[in-house]
C-alpha cells in the first residue's frame, strides 16, 4: 500500500508566525485609529480658535447688556470669550486665590476680587497671577486692589467645573484659596449676588499696582496634533509594509538553504591512510582484506 507523503506546512502558517500575524494587525489598527484621534482633535481645537476669534473680535459691551438680570449659570455659555467692561468697587476683603497656577513657568496663584456693580450683585474679576508664597495671606496682601470705582475691561468666562479626578474643595466654610473659579462655590461664602460669568481682566482704570500681573490671552495654536497624527500614521506603515517584506526576506532565505548542494563530510587522515581504497570504496577494502587473510573465507 503506497504512503501518501504531505507536504511541509509553509513557515508563515506555523504558530508563532501566525502569532506575529496577528500582533501587526492589531498594532496596525490602533496606530491607524490613534492617527484619525489626532485629527478629529485638530478638528476640535481649529474649532475653538474660530470660536474665541470670532467671539472676542467682536465690540466691548457692558456686563449689564451682556448678561441681563436672571441669567443662570447653564445660560451663559455662548457669553464665553466675549470682551466685556464694568464699572464697580473692589471688595478686596473678599479677594480669593485660586491655587496651583502658572504663569511662564513661575508657579503661583490667580486672585479672584469680586466688583460690586450699580445694581448691588458683584462680578468676580480675575485681576491675574501673583507668585508662589508659603502663606497665602502675603499673597493677598501683595495683591489689594485699588479703593475707589474702577473700569475694567477683559474676557468673559463661565464658571470651572472638576474634571475627572481633579482637586476638591471643602464643600462648607469661607475659604481664601480654591481650586477653580467655581462661582457656584463661591456664591456661598458672598453675601450679594455673583453675576453667572467671571471676568478675566485686561485693562483696568485707575491702574492697579504690579501684582497681579494680568493674564495673556487665551493661546490659539494648533498644537501638536497634526504632527502627532503623521507619526501614528508612519508607525502603521511600517508595520503595513515591513511585515511583508520580512515574510519574503524568510522565505527568500529558507529556499536558498534547501536548494544548496550540502558539502561533503571531511575525511580523518588516519582513515585515509589505513584504508588505500578510500573513502568511499567500503566494499572494495572488505575484499581485500579477505584476499589478505584466506583463512577468514567460509
Amino acid at each position: 500500500m503506497a504512503t501518501v507523503t504531505r507536504a511541509p506546512r509553509p513557515f508563515w502558517l506555523r504558530p508563532k508566525w501566525v502569532v506575529g500575524h496577528v500582533l501587526v494587525v492589531v498594532l496596525v489598527v490602533a496606530f491607524v485609529n490613534f492617527g484619525f484621534w489626532q485629527l478629529r482633535r485638530l478638528d476640535e481645537r481649529r474649532a475653538a480658535n474660530a470660536t474665541v476669534e470670532a467671539r472676542s473680535s467682536l465690540p466691548v459691551q457692558p456686563v449689564d447688556d451682556l448678561v441681563p438680570a436672571g441669567t443662570g449659570l447653564d445660560d451663559v455659555e455662548g457669553l464665553e470669550y466675549r470682551r466685556a467692561t464694568a464699572e464697580g468697587t473692589y471688595d478686596a476683603d473678599a479677594s480669593v486665590l485660586v491655587r496651583s497656577r502658572s504663569l511662564d513657568g513661575r508657579p503661583g496663584f490667580w486672585v479672584l476680587t469680586p466688583l460690586v456693580l450699580d445694581d448691588g450683585s458683584a462680578l468676580v474679576v480675575n485681576r491675574g497671577f501673583a507668585p508662589f508664597t508659603a502663606e497665602p495671606a502675603e499673597a493677598l496682601a501683595a495683591t489689594r486692589p485699588p479703593p475707589g470705582t474702577v473700569e475694567v475691561t477683559g474676557l468673559l468666562f463661565t464658571t470651572q467645573e472638576r474634571q475627572g479626578i481633579g482637586p476638591t474643595d471643602p464643600p462648607e466654610g469661607v475659604l481664601t484659596e480654591v481650586a477653580r473659579v467655581d462661582l457656584a462655590r463661591l456664591q456661598q461664602q458672598y453675601p450679594a449676588e455673583l453675576q453667572p460669568v467671571f471676568l478675566q481682566l485686561e485693562a483696568q482704570v485707575p491702574p492697579g499696582g504690579d501684582l497681579p500681573i494680568p493674564l495673556p490671552e487665551p493661546e490659539q495654536s494648533e498644537g501638536s496634533h497634526l504632527s502627532y497624527a503623521f507619526q501614528w500614521f508612519t508607525f502603521a506603515a511600517v508595520g503595513a509594509v515591513g511585515w511583508p517584506l520580512l515574510l519574503r526576506h524568510t522565505a527568500r532565505e529558507r529556499t536558498r538553504g534547501w536548494s544548496s548542494p550540502r558539502p561533503a563530510e571531511p575525511v580523518p587522515a588516519e582513515a585515509a591512510e589505513t584504508d588505500p581504497a578510500g573513502p568511499g570504496d567500503v566494499a572494495t577494502g572488505q575484499e581485500r582484506g579477505s584476499e589478505r587473510h584466506p583463512a577468514s573465507r567460509p
